[in-house]
């Protein structure tokens, strides 16, 4: 017995050291993602050769800034998008959502699933507990509103996280037009918001939301980083190509096994490699090794 636990924690080890290598690799790519979007959005060389993404987050930063001049900011509009696009968290949070309206998209077109009503969003909406069944309806109805939202290029100022909503608005000269704004800001509401709240409502059952294909890649999101402890922006960008090592420890993380974690990374890309030795990992020291990168 003594051998055989002298082993498992070398496995470990060893598991941890390879994935906390790739974990540090993949935070660095990520790392540079906002200085190239800030660089992307002041060049004017590369307005014309802007990719799906870029275009997306340069839409909402001018959505953003044209809603605050029509409620009463002074001064034309593309100064404050600047002014706005200067923001690293701002930023950030623009990218992940256009990075998860580029993946749903994809994965719409590759895989068939739906970008607004996924088979357990269906589930939830004919819960027998009220509640429940209201939340998946109004979810519903918000993801509905998000996809035509990316498809315009849009971001309405209620669907911001309540601190980027605070900084947005603190970036005009607020006056008191602006206060019906903030009167009828309702966080909870949100999309963001409605999905937390929903991924909190199935409590135990929200581990059924972590299957890709039947979640869908919102509600796979939000539960991904309630159960991982992980921001949702982080959540979303682990589904994307070069970070497979984060997408593995967060669903460790969450408490997947390493053969239900091989189906979401078949899910997304059939050709992408699992990281090996997953199963020699613990949730705990999964969820360890991420919150030692993000600190």
């Amino acid at each position: 017995m003594m051998g055989e636990d002298t082993m498992d924690l070398a496995d470990e080890a060893t598991a941890e050291a390879i994935l906390r290598d790739e974990l540090a690799r993949e935070t660095r790519a990520l790392g540079s993602v906002v200085p190239v979007l800030r660089h992307l959005l002041a060049s004017e060389g590369q307005r014309l050769v802007s990719d799906a993404i870029l275009a997306r987050v340069r839409g909402m930063l001018s959505d953003l800034a044209a809603q605050l001049v029509a409620a009463g900011h002074e001064g034309p509009s593309e100064p404050l998008a600047e002014t706005l696009a200067a923001d690293p968290a701002l930023l950030a949070f623009c990218h992940a959502l256009a990075a998860e309206s580029h993946l749903a998209e994809r994965l719409h077109q590759q895989r068939g699933i739906d970008p607004v009503l996924s088979p357990l969003l269906q589930e939830l909406i004919a819960s027998d507990t009220p509640a429940i069944a209201e939340l998946a309806m109004n979810a519903l109805a918000a993801q509905s509103r998000f996809i035509q939202s990316q498809r315009r290029m849009q971001l309405p100022l209620g669907e911001l996280p309540a601190e980027l909503f605070d900084t947005v608005l603190k970036a005009c000269s607020e006056g008191t037009a602006l206060a019906p704004i903030r009167q009828s800001y309702d966080e909870g509401a949100s999309r963001l918001g409605l999905l937390a709240r929903l991924v909190a409502a199935m409590r135990r059952g929200a581990v059924a939301a972590l299957a890709l294909d039947h979640a869908g890649p919102a509600l796979f999101a939000s539960a991904l980083a309630t159960l991982a402890g992980q921001p949702r922006g982080h959540a979303v960008l682990a589904c994307h190509e070069g970070q497979g090592a984060r997408l593995a420890l967060a669903l460790r993380a969450a408490g997947l096994p390493p053969e239900a974690i091989e189906r979401q990374f078949l899910t997304l890309d059939p050709a992408a490699p699992m990281p090996r030795d997953l199963a020699a990992l613990s949730p705990d020291r999964a969820r360890l090794l991420l919150a030692a990168v993000a600190g």
